[in-house]
């Protein structure tokens, strides 16, 4: 794990021990924000507070002295003080029941306190013995949920990706759609901020007749028990199935799905809140009271001072509710678009940030054929490449190290060379280019000699072995590739897969300045188990003027539709069409490519 990912994990640890011993909300706060800072660093900040650089981490932005200073503690001393002092006041078991579905810090607290419970075992013990009705607000169906959440950890507890989420969230949304009562019916949480994994879905609906959306919903197919069947929310634990894309989630596993039933009259306002991010809501709400008003689920209201109930409960008329884009222009901000609000400066905007959207790309650079490990013929995947009205498909399939993806020897390339130009000549309505997708060896050298490479139009250059080198051998390996003339494109930079492995943790800022020097593009490779570049890492490329390709690394048909959750990925890093050259048109794109060719 790097310096960067164990400060995080400590900082956001303390920050609940803080809150399970009584600590001040400004504290618990502080530490929570300074984790989400230091998760999203792009820079390797080892070095500094190995230094003890206590100005140039506070030059950082959203780190300040007290984070500084305990940063430079853990980078020498491996420990920070404060996190040993609270480690020895809150049980490790105790943290671990924290990380059951459904409770929260206040919760655990009393059952610590109350109960001795000091670990999950304790947890099933006054489960048991049925002492734990005794705790205040403690139901027989709020134990039921606990014992449900328990087993549901033990069994499976990850997260979700965010492609397995969204069949899940897909399916219901048809379902509810479809209803007689339904208005109106979406997706919400941070699957809609398109994040790369999720813990739980959440739909909204807005209908005439909420019995009938309640019903449908708990004893739809695949439900594997109801939770909760209230008259605004209503849980189930429900079935995910199989999937016969690469990676497939495991055909047993299960997610909770949330439906909340909403008043129409005030969809916007509802929308807003269950999407999230907290931290946005949270900036938003301030800015409301900066202007005097007041900001929750129902809509934007003026705060009349008058009485303490909530505004919708006293009939008071809001200033906004029904759509998302009132209430930001009633706030004096710009659409901020879902993949945008995580509090990342996007209330700093003064206009609309024209991010890319999923109908600005216009080809693909990164796919692979049946001459590799791909399920397509180049013929197959160009027709589905023109059904999509993309200009450009680049055929780029293995190359010879990656000899468990069938890769391509020399004279096998040279021969898949001459396949996919000849198909480019029977094929009308699209050009098709050929490339490879390059093993970047692990001293940083290509797989093909360069003579063999100059006979390509595309080359994507990706690491597939040694995803465990230490981040500055990975960076030195990667800035090799990157400054190597005949690289277009590196393909997925680190190599992880999201809730499986790592992958390789270079200095992004490096990479990012050295791909900018060699006019490289880096890939965000759309495949829902990779996401890679991150989102973060887009940010940090946008902001150095990088170049950024968007690709689905197709191997079956399906990967095609893999592309939304790049596109998101690229918006939640703020990425514009101009820098995208996915985005660009045909005469543009292939002089780019050729520039590296003359």
């Amino acid at each position: 794990m790097s310096f960067q990912k164990h400060a995080s994990a400590v900082f956001h640890s303390m920050s609940q021990m803080l809150e399970l011993t009584g600590g001040d909300k400004f504290r618990v706060n502080a530490h929570a924000k300074a984790s989400r800072v230091i998760k999203d660093l792009t820079t390797d900040i080892e070095p500094m507070a190995k230094a003890g650089d206590l100005k140039g981490l506070v030059a950082i932005e959203g780190i300040g002295k007290g984070t500084a200073g305990k940063l430079v503690e853990l980078a020498n001393d491996g420990v920070i003080a404060e996190y040993q002092e609270l480690s020895e006041k809150v049980p490790t078991g105790v943290m671990e029941v924290l990380g059951i579905q459904g409770l929260g810090p206040k919760t655990v607290k009393l059952m610590w306190d109350e109960k001795g419970v000091e670990s999950i075992a304790d947890l099933k013990r006054i489960i048991a013995d049925g002492t734990i009705l005794e705790l205040p607000r403690m139901g027989a169906k709020t134990v039921e949920n606990i014992n449900a959440s328990i087993a549901f950890l033990e069994s499976s507890g990850g997260r979700l990706q965010i492609g397995i989420a969204q069949r899940v969230a897909d399916r219901f949304v048809e379902l509810m759609g479809a209803l007689k009562g339904t208005q109106q019916v979406a997706y919400a949480g941070s699957l809609r901020r398109g994040k790369e994994s999720i813990g739980d879905v959440d739909i909204l609906i807005a209908t005439n007749d909420p019995e009938e959306a309640r019903e449908a919903f708990t004893t739809s197919e695949g439900v594997m028990q109801v939770l909760a069947k209230g008259d605004t929310k209503s849980s189930i634990r429900t079935a995910i199935g199989g999937s016969s894309s690469r990676w497939g989630a495991d055909e047993n596993a299960a997610v909770q799905v949330d439906l909340r039933v909403v008043d129409a009259s005030c969809w916007g306002a509802a929308l807003m809140y269950f999407t999230g991010s907290k931290e946005h809501n949270v900036r938003l709400r301030e800015r409301a009271i900066k202007m005097g008003m007041t900001l929750n689920e129902y809509g934007l209201f003026e705060d009349d001072g008058k009485d303490e109930r909530p505004p919708q409960s006293r009939g008071v008329e809001p200033v906004a509710c029904e759509t998302e884009e009132g209430i930001y222009a009633a706030l004096d901000l710009p659409f901020i678009p879902p993949t945008m609000r995580e509090d990342r400066g996007e209330l700093s905007l003064s206009e609309p940030r024209a991010v890319v959207q999923l109908v600005d790309i216009k080809a693909e650079l990164h796919s692979h054929t049946t001459a590799s490990d791909g399920k397509m013929s180049i013929e197959e995947s160009a027709q589905i490449a023109k059904d999509r009205g993309f200009h450009t498909l680049a055929i780029t399939d293995h190359s010879q190290s990656s000899a468990v993806a069938g890769g391509l020897k020399p004279d096998r390339l040279l021969e898949h060379i001459k396949e996919i130009r000849a198909a480019n000549d029977r094929i009308d309505g699209i050009t098709l280019l050929a490339g490879s997708e390059v093993d970047i060896l692990v001293d940083g050298s290509l797989d093909y000699d360069d003579d063999l490479l100059h006979e390509l139009s595309v080359v994507v250059a990706s690491p597939h072995a040694g995803l465990r080198a230490k981040p500055k051998q990975a960076t030195k390996r990667l800035l090799k590739a990157i400054a190597h003339p005949m690289v277009h494109i590196i393909g997925h930079p680190t190599g992880r897969l999201i809730e499986r492995r790592e992958g390789l943790e270079p200095d992004m800022n490096e990479l990012i300045a050295a791909a900018v020097e060699h006019n490289v593009a880096l890939e965000i490779n759309s495949h829902w188990m990779r996401l890679d570049l991150r989102d973060t890492h887009v940010r940090a490329a946008v902001e150095a003027g990088a170049l950024i390709s968007i690709n689905c690394d197709d191997h079956h048909p399906s990967d095609y539709d893999n592309l939304i959750f790049g596109v998101q990925t690229a918006q939640r890093g703020w990425l514009t069409p101009e820098q995208c050259i996915n985005t660009w048109d045909a005469d543009r794109l292939h002089g780019w490519l050729e520039e590296k060719r003359s």
